[in-house]
Order: structure tokens, then C-alpha cells, then sequence
């Protein structure tokens, strides 16, 4: 785990600490953890507060991009070498997407990103070499991301080999699920415009079930996650077609 990871690992598990007492965790003089923050403040993921790191709000998407952030990484570099260099993909909202747009932005060469998602657009804003195409819709503040009937009808114009896409949870008889009705939809309609649907997740989304039906087994082409979801689970999707790439 490099120290930026520690950094988000031991912030998130704390939600608030002392600066001083993080460098002495980690080792490291107050100079250079002072550096680490800025650099992590600057990306949205932490803030400090009175000589403190302190966790994001649990709604925003920093604080969900903070969370098993270093699992969420390697989930996301996994991802990124199914992308070619000069290749256009979609990719949803969510904290792993996010990620992976960032492998892709800064480690592929004339890669196109469609998203609707206003966190991803900002968050690779200073990739040289990627273009970003951002969907228009309903904008929502709290997840940063554009939705409804806009955003049904702008992702119509597109059709890409790859989307990318993150769940809020899983269920065995219905599917993947989300927690937001507008997100959902938007999900939706992104997938009609794609050959081959990707979701990106951590296991323990497979321990929640949400609320809104997102996307059926026969949506979904592959999933990455990691060692934590269940054999149970891991069979299932491979029985309904689903390629299964554990991190």
C-alpha cells in the first residue's frame, strides 16, 4: 500500500485526526504529510480542519471515493487494461468509475471518456491527452452526476464496445440494484448504448440489497471485484454468462 493509501485507509477509518498523530503513524515528518494532504485536499478526497484530516460527508462522492480506496484501485487498474489506446468508452458515476477514469486519462493515450458524471469530468480535467464528452441532464449535487430525460436522450447519440458502471447493490433474483430511482435510469440507458456492460465493485456490494432494479443478469457482461464476494455468489454469475474477474 503506498503512503497516500494509508493516508485515505487510516483518515477513513478515523474520520477526523490529528495531523501530528497521523505522521507519527505513518512514519513520516509533519512536512511531508502536510504535502500528502494538500495533494489529497486538491483531488476532493479529504479536507483538513483545524490542524486535523477529516473524512468527506458520507453523501459525497469523495467520501465513497475515500472508502476502500486502495481495493478500489487495484479494481480499477484491473479494469483499465481491457481499454486500448485510441479507444472511446462510457463510464458511469460512482468511486471505482472515477478511479478508473483516472488510469485511463493519465496511463492510455487518446482515450475518449463519455460520462455523466461532473465529478469524473472535473477529477481528469488535467489529462492532456484524454477528451472527455460529458452528457447532459438533470444535475444532481450531492453525487455530482447528470440524470433524467436529458441524459436518457443524449446517451442515445453514442454507441461505445465498453461501459463501465458501478452498483449500490445486489440481488440474487432480480440483479444489480441501485439506491437512486434517476440513477438507476440514467444506468439504464447508458447500457442500451453499449455493447458490452462492465461493472466495477467492491464485494461487499454483494451483501446489500438495494432498493431500485438497475440492471438484469443478461445486461451485465463481466464484473470485477475482489476475493471478499462469496463463492455462492460467484457461481451464480457464472451460471448466468457473467465473466467474473476477482482482485
Amino acid at each position: 500500500m503506498s503512503r497516500e493509501e494509508a493516508i485515505i485507509a487510516t483518515v477513513s477509518n478515523m474520520k477526523k485526526i490529528e495531523v501530528n498523530e497521523l505522521a507519527a503513524q505513518l512514519g513520516v515528518s509533519t512536512v511531508t504529510i502536510r504535502k500528502d494532504l494538500d495533494k489529497l485536499e486538491q483531488r476532493g478526497i479529504i479536507h483538513r480542519q483545524h490542524g486535523f484530516a477529516v473524512i468527506n460527508n458520507q453523501d459525497d462522492i469523495n467520501y465513497r471515493l475515500s472508502k476502500n480506496y486502495d481495493l478500489k484501485r487495484k479494481i480499477a487498474r484491473a479494469a483499465a487494461e481491457l481499454v486500448e489506446d485510441g479507444e472511446t468508452v462510457m463510464i458511469e458515476s460512482g468511486s471505482t468509475c472515477a478511479l478508473l477514469a483516472e488510469e485511463l486519462a493519465f496511463n492510455k493515450s487518446d482515450v475518449t471518456i463519455i460520462t455523466n458524471s461532473c465529478f469524473i469530468a472535473s477529477y481528469v480535467r488535467k489529462a492532456e491527452s484524454a477528451k472527455i464528452i460529458l452528457l447532459g441532464g438533470d444535475y444532481q449535487k450531492e453525487s455530482q452526476v447528470n440524470v433524467g430525460p436529458l441524459l436518457n436522450q443524449s446517451a442515445k447519440n453514442f454507441f461505445v464496445n465498453k461501459l463501465f458502471i458501478g452498483i449500490d447493490g445486489f440481488d440474487t433474483n432480480r440483479g444489480f440494484t441501485g439506491s437512486d430511482m434517476a440513477r438507476s435510469d440514467a444506468s439504464r440507458s447508458m447500457a442500451a448504448s453499449a455493447e458490452h456492460t462492465i461493472i466495477l465493485t467492491d464485494s461487499s456490494k454483494f451483501t446489500t440489497r438495494g432498493v431500485i432494479s438497475e440492471l438484469t443478469f443478461d445486461e451485465v457482461a463481466e464484473v470485477y471485484t475482489d476475493e471478499g464476494i462469496s463463492q455462492e455468489h460467484r457461481l451464480l454469475l457464472k451460471e448466468k454468462g457473467i465473466a467474473v474477474t476477482i482482485i
